[in-house]
């Protein structure tokens, strides 16, 4: 299925293209985030009981981000930024910053992102790599403690309007390193028009592969160059 150069894309990165980069990551299917229980250091109630081993869990994570770096499955979505004339918005469930680093520009991070710290007095998001404790201040009122700036289970992910108006007026919805295991995101193949191109780049098949139209199984840092020179190239004619 031949897309025109102006065709809306939409792009959903998981974990996987993460992990080709060094980090390991979350995984629904064993309940274990770093050797931690989800549920000790990825909750609201997780907060309140023990701040101070949330807090510790996300200060490693800050710090392991100095330890990778973009691999070319980043770069390749980078260069179909730049050089698609439709419409795209690159949806990531990671909370790392390697899309950043690598250049992507209409980029949400639907989970939050490490690299930032929120107020829970005036609600105001700061750039935050420091390491982050109980006794962080906000630096905008000065007074409110700081919670690590990412969405954790049982709260509603970011910017869900913005997304679901992108995939009901895509023509492309491509899904990169995700296990379908998380919602909303892996809702997200359903959410998109009838006529919609929808394909699967992973390591292995997703839960929710069979919605797809196109499955192509790999390494990330191998198919999405491909896929990205082959949209280009077909755009080109």
């Amino acid at each position: 299925m031949r897309l025109s150069p102006a065709a809306r894309i939409v792009i959903l990165t998981g974990a996987g293209i993460s992990a080709e980069s060094g980090l390991r990551t979350f995984r629904a299917a064993d309940g274990l985030w770093e050797n931690y229980r989800v549920q000790d250091v990825a909750t609201p109630e997780a907060f309140r009981r023990d701040p101070a081993l949330v807090h510790r869990f996300y200060n490693e994570r800050r710090r392991s981000l100095a330890t990778v770096q973009p691999n070319a499955a980043h770069r390749a979505l980078v260069r179909l930024e730049r050089a698609w004339a439709g419409d795209i918005l690159l949806v990531t469930q990671n909370v790392d910053d390697l899309h950043d680093r690598a250049g992507s520009k209409r980029l949400l991070h639907m989970h939050g992102e490490l690299l930032k710290g929120r107020c829970l007095g005036c609600q105001a998001i700061h750039s935050w790599s420091k390491d982050m404790g109980q006794d962080s201040r906000c630096p905008a009122c000065g007074r409110g403690p700081v919670r690590p700036h990412i969405v954790w289970f049982g709260e509603m992910p970011l910017a869900m309007d913005q997304i679901f108006e992108a995939l009901e007026r895509c023509d492309l919805f491509l899904a990169i390193g995700t296990s379908g295991h998380v919602h909303p995101a892996a809702g997200f193949v359903e959410a998109v028009g009838p006529g919609t191109r929808t394909v699967e780049l992973n390591l292995q098949p997703s839960l929710v592969a069979s919605a797809f139209r196109e499955v192509r199984q790999g390494k990330a840092k191998d198919l999405v160059p491909a896929f990205v020179e082959e949209l280009l190239e077909d755009a080109s004619h």
